[in-house]
């Protein structure tokens, strides 16, 4: 008796789901482990309000306010015994160090400017050495935090922030005043948002942790710019209009992280009327520059500092995210002007990662970081050359989604073809449910990755590497199944007497895990390329962009329906073979593309070999990945060979 496919039972519907959480887990490996992070944030928020507040309560060696001075020196205390406890990292032990040195000078009561010097120091040693993130990921919205300022902080602070709330009477210590120069020229943007984050510990300052990520970051931007005047937006805005500042303010990092009075000390009043102006419209840094270049230079020249001072394990660190959080993503774009210098680029970021792991010379080092910045010059101007074009617009578009997306479409429709084929059209929906569960999934990374965590690079790489392995192993396993009912013994019985039963709830599974992992693999970058797209090419761009999305949705749809409809042509045999092959060809390029990614995360080595790169195939001149797929040959050949005698064994006992 014959079992008739039903729908997704509970058992596999769990199984998928679980498919989905381990991808979703190894999306999120970079937060392993958060406490760290948190500790370390900790510690940043504390060195910065030394920094901050002891100059105003210590004195030529004298203590004016005590029990200030106390919470000054708890905090180095507590600074020194949470690095302890932070996993050992590279040159933590110096930390330390510093940190009981900031602790012994508070101790003897140094003067303010030594000690905000060396919290300064540290807590920017600790933001590089823990890799934290400390600037927002979009352009905080403005009018949000006047809301939340309302809701959450103008009974203690005031309406307009003078510290004159109307619960203000009854704390200790009174709320800050956010118009005391003296003080908000010392606090960064970066120090209110992690103040807003963490509280302030014995005071009425508590933290906000039911705030997002993005609305803390515009709740410090609204009450850094309360006590900005009109006058100074005028002269900030007519200065960034004329360019200046922009070598400052690169990005948000750049807006954040520096201190008025640190600015006015550099740079002078006007770059302090610059930083208010970006403040107040955050958008304008967003739209200034072409970010993801200059990311790139400056963690390849942050890596060639870390390998000067003896941090290889840093400066190979930094020269990976100097890929994966720049130059990747114009990769599309500048692959539309100039593909071979795009390629250039890519084999260069990788030699100077060998270059570092091998530990030459600094004057090597600097000579490759060199060769590379030459490089980054001539694809700034290529891109610019071609940055206003409607056609590279729409060529990047169409592009972008074609070469994404062509993989998961054949997948998906060879099948498709294979349960049209047969007549097992009851099989549909766990396909469906498959590449449907995908762009859920898909689209709720987006969101987490936007507005809730922080996905890097290197995140993103190792899911797209580990959902490519998957899904290149579990296309084997299908294109196998499907070679071994293509030979004419096999496929009569297989038609005529075995169809619902050969067709069981593991493959059906197996074909629904391919279509699941076929399809996400893809949307990281998809959706990666197409915000990166759409800021490069400005509104009067935008819709080009469309059009080409539109156009490549519409070809993609075409190559699936030619693949449904010339398929019921073929006889089954072929049709079998003609699928298995597709198949284990497609699984071949998963398996070189997935080694690519992750060595791209630097988890996998690379070592490069004389070899021909065709990406479009998964063919990558590294030893590793034409190991994978030389690996992945093998086993199709197996498959074969075992198909092959599977057949005649049948053909002599049926004779």
């Amino acid at each position: 008796m014959h079992t008739r496919c039903r729908r997704p039972s509970s058992f596999c519907l769990a199984w998928l789901l679980g498919l989905g959480m381990f991808v979703v887990a190894a999306t999120a490996m970079a937060a392993a482990p958060a406490s760290a992070a948190d500790k370390a944030q900790t510690i940043v928020h504390m060195l910065d309000y030394i920094s901050v507040d002891y100059p105003q309560f210590v004195r030529d060696g004298r203590v004016l306010d005590q029990s200030e001075y106390a919470e000054q020196l708890e905090f180095a205390t507590q600074s020194v015994a949470l690095l302890q406890q932070l996993p050992t990292q590279a040159g933590q032990a110096e930390l330390v160090g510093k940190a009981q040195a900031l602790r012994e000078a508070i101790a003897a009561k140094a003067e303010g400017k030594a000690v905000t010097a060396a919290a300064n120091a540290l807590r920017w040693d600790i933001i590089r050495v823990w890799q934290l993130s400390v600037a927002p990921r979009q352009p905080p919205d403005l009018a949000a935090g006047a809301r939340l300022y309302a809701a959450d902080c103008a009974a203690c602070h005031g309406v307009s922030g003078h510290g004159d709330g109307v619960l203000a009477a009854g704390l200790d210590p009174m709320p800050s005043n956010f118009h005391d120069a003296a003080r908000m020229d010392a606090r960064s943007i970066y120090g209110l948002y992690n103040t807003i984050t963490l509280g302030v510990a014995g005071t009425p300052m508590r933290p906000f942790p039911e705030l997002s990520e993005t609305e803390r970051w515009s709740l410090a931007f609204y009450v850094a710019g309360l006590r900005t005047t009109p006058a100074q937006l005028q002269v900030g805005a007519t200065a960034w209009q004329q360019g200046i500042g922009k070598a400052l303010f690169k990005d948000f990092g750049d807006l954040v992280t520096k201190a008025p009075n640190e600015v006015a000390q550099r740079e002078g009043a006007q770059l302090v009327a610059v930083q208010a102006y970006l403040a107040a419209h955050p958008a304008s840094i967003q739209a200034a520059a072409p970010a993801p270049l200059a990311i790139t230079r400056g963690k390849l020249d942050a890596s060639l500092e870390a390998y000067r001072h003896g941090d290889r394990d840093m400066a190979r660190q930094l020269a990976i995210s100097a890929y994966l959080e720049g130059f990747e993503l114009i990769e599309a774009s500048l692959d539309n002007v100039d593909a071979p210098l795009r390629r250039e680029v890519e084999t260069q970021m990788m030699a100077l990662r060998t270059t570092i792991a091998q530990g030459p010379p600094v004057a090597e080092v600097a000579a490759q970081v060199k060769r590379i910045d030459g490089l980054l010059d001539r694809a700034e101007q290529e891109l610019a050359a071609g940055e206003l074009s409607p056609l590279t617009a729409f060529l990047s578009a169409l592009l972008i989604l074609l070469r994404e997306g062509l993989e998961a479409i054949l997948v998906l429709a060879a099948i498709i073809a294979f349960v049209h084929k047969t007549g097992r059209r009851d099989a549909m929906p766990y396909i469906h449910f498959g590449w449907m569960a995908a762009i859920l999934l898909g689209a709720a990374t987006w969101v987490v990755s936007s507005y809730l965590l922080a996905i890097s690079g290197a995140n993103r790489e190792v899911t797209e590497g580990v959902t490519a392995l998957i899904a290149s192993a579990m296309l084997l396993y299908v294109g196998y199944w499907l070679h071994s009912k293509s030979y004419a013994q096999a496929w009569s019985a297989f038609i005529r007497t075995r169809v619902n039963a050969a067709l069981g709830k593991g493959t059906l599974w197996a074909m629904a895990g391919v279509a699941f992992l076929a399809v996400y693999r893809e949307l990281f970058e998809i959706v990666l390329f197409y915000q990166t797209l759409w800021v490069q090419v400005g509104s009067e761009g935008q819709h080009y962009v469309i059009a080409g999305m539109l156009t490549a949705a519409l070809l993609l749809a075409l190559v699936a329906w030619a693949i449904l409809k010339y398929s019921v042509r073929l006889p089954i045999g072929p049709f079998f073979t003609a699928t298995s092959a597709l198949l284990a060809l497609l699984a071949v390029v998963f398996a070189g593309n997935g080694i690519a990614a992750l060595q791209e995360a630097g988890v996998v080595g690379a070592d490069a070999v004389s070899f021909v790169s065709i990406p479009l195939l998964g063919i990558h001149p590294t030893l590793q990945g034409l190991l994978a797929q030389a690996l992945a040959l093998a086993l199709t050949a197996g498959g074969v060979w075992l198909a092959r005698r599977q057949a005649l064994a049948a053909a002599r006992r049926a004779g």
